[in-house]
Parts: C-alpha cells; structure tokens; sequence
C-alpha cells in the first residue's frame, strides 16, 4: 500500500512540476520559424542588416516569396549604392535555379530566368564579398514574350 502511495504522489508531482511552466522551453522551440517575406506587387525597399540570414562568406541575405506559373519569364532585379547584390532565384525544395551577380551597372544584379513548373519560388537578395549590406530595392516583373511578326 505505501508503495502505491509513493508511487502515486510521486506521478502528481512530477506532472504539476512538468504542467506548471517550471521547466522553461528550450530557445529553439519558443521562436517562429523563419519565414521570407511575400513580394507584393514585384517591389520592394528593404535594408539588409547582420541580422539578417547569414550566408558564411561574412555577408547576410534576405529572401522573398514570389508565385510562378510555368512559361513566364521574369525579369529579377536587385539595385543598391549600399553594397555590392547577388540574386539568386531558388525552387520549393530551397535549391538554386538561377543567380546573377553584377548583371546590370556596376554591382547591381540582374537576372533573366523562365519559369518551367509553376510553383512559389524564394527571390533571395545577398550582399557579396563581406559587406553587411544596407538599403537596396528588389523588382521581379513578368515580362511578354512579342510576338514574332515577319
């Protein structure tokens, strides 16, 4: 009897100590999930900061949410006098497709890319050669194939 007694007391204990918050969560378990932002409209303003993603080559990224339809063609285009840009376009399972460094005037990017499966890609804006970054703007537009007219 005394046994299921201790035993007894035992479990409530243990399940107020576990059920009163007095073990903390772990830092991981209380912070969101990184989520890129959604591009709206196909621009965007931005600053990148060191607390941004960093990239381990001493420069930080930042990424943006666009939805893709097969057959567009996009134009990508990251522009700052801030930091030299990289942009890189990744698929859903997170791996690159297309990236441009110094596509445009002087260090800004620009990228041209068709779109094979429609999908939500990540636009991702990084800064090279270890620079922290700044402001910088990002444009994606959806350009109109002409038609071929002999």
């Amino acid at each position: 009897m005394l046994k299921k007694i201790l035993l007894a007391s035992i479990l409530f204990l243990n399940d107020s100590f576990f059920n009163s918050g007095a073990i903390a969560q772990s830092p991981l378990q209380s912070q969101p999930f990184y989520q890129p932002k959604s591009l709206v409209n196909g621009k965007i303003t931005d600053t990148l900061t060191d607390r941004d993603i960093p990239t381990g080559l001493k420069g930080f990224a930042k990424d943006y949410k666009i939805k893709a339809t097969a057959d567009d063609r996009l134009e990508i285009a990251a522009n700052s006098t801030a930091f030299d840009t990289v942009v890189t376009l990744l698929n859903a399972e997170g791996n690159a497709i297309a990236e441009n460094d110094d596509g445009e005037v002087g260090s800004d990017s620009l990228l041209f890319v068709k779109i094979l499966k429609s999908a939500t890609y990540t636009v991702r804006v990084q800064s090279f050669g270890g620079s922290r970054g700044g402001k910088f703007s990002l444009t994606v537009t959806r350009l109109q194939p002409i038609p071929f007219m002999p």
